[in-house]
């Protein structure tokens, strides 16, 4: 999908202010949806992913199950809500013994900031709260994938995104950036508390 597109600084795969939020996404849905809707935290549309199981109900990117994104950029940065529920998502890598990998990070396997290979898929955590709201990190690629199997990462094929959570923005980076350094359209705002009332 970007294979042959120049990669530099930011790429964003998931915008939920967006006309099209899931114009190159797929889902699944059992038992949930998948829905824009105001979030009351930080006064604006997000998407939401909820379902009575992680496994059936998510997005995937790319829509089509035979293509692969071909993000040479090695940070994954999702700006996602907790919405206290079980929620997952995976990451599908190339190495260069042309494998494909899959990562995985959940909130209810291996907590806190960790690596745990379990055979069949790593699962990786770094977080920093915003409130409720939370700024998910991979770690970078590279580094990851040459811990978890000893190759190099070459490129990142497929990103899943499972119940439940609420999602802003997804994003890769050529390096993890600074609050301060971030686009303003990157970042999350909270509104302002005055008196009881918020403002916009």
């Amino acid at each position: 999908m970007f294979k042959n597109t120049f990669q530099s600084g930011f790429l964003s795969i998931l915008y939920s202010l967006g006309s099209k939020p899931l114009q190159i996404w797929d889902k699944e849905v059992v038992n949930g949806q998948v829905r824009r809707l105001q979030d009351d935290d930080i006064q604006s549309n997000v998407l939401e992913i909820v379902g009575s199981n992680v496994q059936s109900t998510y997005i995937t990117c790319p829509a089509d199950p035979s293509a692969t994104l071909g993000i040479k950029l090695p940070f994954l940065v999702m700006i996602v809500k907790n919405l206290k529920k079980y929620f997952t998502f995976e990451i599908q890598i190339l190495d260069d013994k042309n494998v494909r990998r899959r990562f995985r990070a959940s909130n209810f396997q291996c907590f806190g900031d960790a690596v745990c290979n379990t055979g069949k898929a790593i699962y990786l955590h770094h977080a920093s709260y915003i409130g409720r709201w939370l700024e998910q990190h991979s770690t970078k690629s590279a580094d990851l994938t040459r811990r978890a199997y000893g190759t190099n990462y070459v490129e990142t094929l497929r990103v899943q995104v499972h119940a439940n959570c609420r999602l802003r923005r997804i994003y890769f980076s050529d390096r993890l950036y600074s609050e301060e350094e971030l686009p303003q359209e990157f970042k999350l705002y909270l509104p302002m508390q005055v008196s009881g009332f918020a403002l916009s």
